[in-house]
C-alpha cells in the first residue's frame, strides 16, 4: 500500500488554511455538478465529476492561491495510492468474462435454480445472491444477471417483485462486501491505506450480523408466500444454459483456485490474475474454446447466443475493456480527493468534524453520516468511499484506532446505502435492471438499513473495535 496520508489541520500554515466556508465551496460545487449532471441531464458520473474537478482546480488556484503544480501533485499522489485498485478493477472484469465462458457462473445459476420452492424462495434468493456476488465480486453484476432471473421466477411464485428485489440486493451487497474481487471493497482498503484482507476480516462480523437478521426477516416473509413455479420455467432456463455450456463440477475449478489462494493469503492482484488464467484454461479444457478466442473473450466480454433472450442478457459481460466505465469513475474520484487534500479542504473538514467527536461511538456515527450524505448529495458510491475515507483518517489515528475501523465504516455505511438513494448511480442501476423502483424495493432491502445500524452499535458498544498496539 502506498504511504499517503492527508495533512492535518495543524500542518497547514494559518495563511494557507482555508476557512470552513471556503472549504465547503468545492464540496458544494461537486455536489451541485453531480446532482445536476446525473439527475437533470441523466449523464453518467464521469463528466459531472470532471466539472467538479475543474471547478475545484480553478477555485483552489485563484481563490486559495495554490499553483497548478501543487494541484497536480495532489492528483498524482492520490492516483498513485489508488493504482493497485485500478489494476484490480480491470482484472476483475476480465475474470468475470473468463468465468462466464468457462461455464463457472452459468453453472452456479444452473444448480441454484433447483433450490426454489415458494416458502424458501426469499431467503434462498438472498443466500444464492450472496454466494454469486462473493464469487464474481460485484453486486451490480449479480443483480444484472442472476437477479433478473430471480425476479421472473419470483413473479411466478406469487412473490411481489419489490420483496424479491430486496432479497437480491441484500445478498448481492453482502457477498460483494466480503469478496476480494469487489471494486468498492478494494477501493475502501486503498483510500484508507488498509491491507485488503485485513479490511475484509474487519467487515465480516458486522456483515454477517446484518445479513443474519435480514435472512430471518425473509424467512418470516417466505412463510406467508404462496403460488407455484410456472411449469417449465426453470427447465427452460436450465436447458438454454446446458445447450450452450458444459455444466459440470469441473467448471468450478477457477472459483476453487481463486479463493484457495485468497484464503492462503496471496495478495489480491496475483490471486485475481491467477483466476483469469484458470478461467481461460477451463474454457479451453471443458468448453472447447480455442486459445485466441478464450483470451479475446476475457478482453472484450461475452455475448452468448443460447436461443433464449433472458439467458443471453444474464450472461453478457464487458470483459477487461468493459471495466473502463468503472475505472474512469474511480480515477476521477481519486483525482478529486487528491485535489481536495492538497488544497487543505479535507484537513479543514476533518478538523470541524472532529468537534463533533467525543469518543469512538460518535466518530463511528460521524463516519456513517458522512458516507450516507455523500451518497445522497453526490449520487455516487465511489465518492462516498473516497471523500470520507481521506477526510477522517486522521481522526481515527487520534483516537488510537486501526485503519480497519475506518475502512469498515465507510463501506458498511457508504456502498450498502447507495441502492437506497433513487438518484444515485446504485439506485438508478438497480431500479432499471430489476424493473422495480427504488422506493418500492427499499422497505424490503433490509441489509441497506441494518448494515449502518450494526456499525453504529459497534462504535457505541466497542464490539469489534480494534486499537493500535
Amino acid at each position: 500500500m502506498v504511504d499517503f496520508e492527508p495533512r492535518l489541520y495543524e500542518d497547514l500554515a494559518p495563511d494557507e488554511r482555508p476557512s470552513l466556508a471556503a472549504a465547503l465551496v468545492p464540496i458544494a460545487g461537486m455536489i451541485l455538478f453531480l446532482s445536476v449532471g446525473i439527475v437533470a441531464f441523466e449523464l453518467d458520473p464521469q463528466f459531472p465529476l470532471f466539472w467538479g474537478i475543474a471547478f475545484t482546480g480553478l477555485f483552489a488556484r485563484y481563490h486559495l492561491g495554490l499553483s497548478w503544480a501543487d494541484l497536480y501533485e495532489g492528483v498524482s499522489s492520490s492516483l498513485l495510492m489508488g493504482m493497485k485498485v485500478i489494476l484490480i478493477m480491470f482484472t476483475v472484469y476480465a475474470l468475470i468474462a473468463s468465468w462466464i465462458q468457462a461455464g463457472t457462473i452459468p453453472s452456479l445459476m444452473y444448480y441454484g435454480l433447483d433450490l426454489f420452492t415458494p416458502t424458501i424462495f426469499l431467503p434462498v434468493s438472498a443466500a444464492l445472491a450472496a454466494v454469486v456476488s462473493f464469487a464474481v465480486g460485484s453486486s451490480w453484476t449479480t443483480a444484472g444477471t442472476l437477479g433478473v432471473a430471480l425476479i421472473g421466477i419470483g413473479s411466478g411464485l406469487g412473490i411481489p417483485a419489490p420483496m424479491t428485489a430486496g432479497a437480491i440486493l441484500t445478498g448481492a451487497y453482502t457477498g460483494d462486501k466480503q469478496s476480494p474481487l469487489s471494486d468498492t471493497t478494494n477501493l475502501a482498503a486503498a483510500v484508507t491505506n488498509t491491507d485488503l484482507y485485513d479490511h475484509i476480516n474487519a467487515m465480516r462480523a458486522g456483515t454477517l450480523a446484518a445479513f443474519g437478521l435480514s435472512f430471518l426477516l425473509y424467512v418470516a416473509l417466505g412463510l406467508r408466500a404462496s403460488g407455484d413455479i410456472p411449469a417449465g420455467r426453470i427447465a427452460e432456463i436450465q436447458t438454454a444454459i446446458e445447450g450452450t455450456y458444459v455444466v459440470s463440477p469441473l467448471v468450478f475449478l477457477p472459483l476453487l483456485v481463486t479463493f484457495g489462494l485468497a484464503i492462503y493469503g496471496i495478495p489480491a492482484l496475483p490471486t485475481l490474475g491467477t483466476g483469469v488464467f484458470a478461467g481461460v484454461f477451463t474454457a479451453m479444457a471443458v468448453q472447447g474454446i480455442g486459445f485466441g478466442a478464450a483470451w479475446a473473450t476475457a478482453q472484450s466480454g461475452t455475448a452468448p447466443e443460447t436461443g433464449m433472450e433472458l439467458v443471453n442478457e444474464l450472461l453478457a459481460s464487458g470483459g477487461l475493456i468493459g471495466g473502463a466505465w468503472i475505472v474512469t469513475i474511480a480515477i476521477a474520484a481519486l483525482s478529486l480527493g487528491g485535489m481536495l487534500e492538497r488544497a487543505g479542504v479535507l484537513a479543514v473538514l476533518a478538523h470541524h468534524l472532529g468537534r463533533l467527536v467525543r469518543g469512538v461511538g460518535s466518530l463511528t456515527g460521524v463516519t456513517a453520516l458522512s458516507a450516507i450524505s455523500m451518497n445522497a448529495l453526490a449520487a455516487e458510491q465511489y465518492v462516498s468511499i473516497v471523500v470520507p475515507g481521506m477526510t477522517l483518517e486522521n481522526l481515527y489515528a487520534e483516537q488510537g484506532l486501526q485503519t480497519t475501523n475506518l475502512s469498515r465504516a465507510i463501506e458498511a455505511s457508504g456502498t450498502t446505502t447507495s441502492a437506497l438513494i433513487p438518484w444515485s448511480s446504485g439506485g438508478l442501476f438497480m431500479a432499471g435492471t430489476l424493473g422495480v423502483s427504488t422506493l418500492e424495493y427499499a422497505p424490503f432491502y433490509f441489509f441497506g438499513f441494518l448494515s449502518p445500524l450494526v456499525l453504529i452499535v459497534m462504535g457505541v458498544t466497542g464490539w469489534q473495535i480494534v486499537y493500535l498496539e
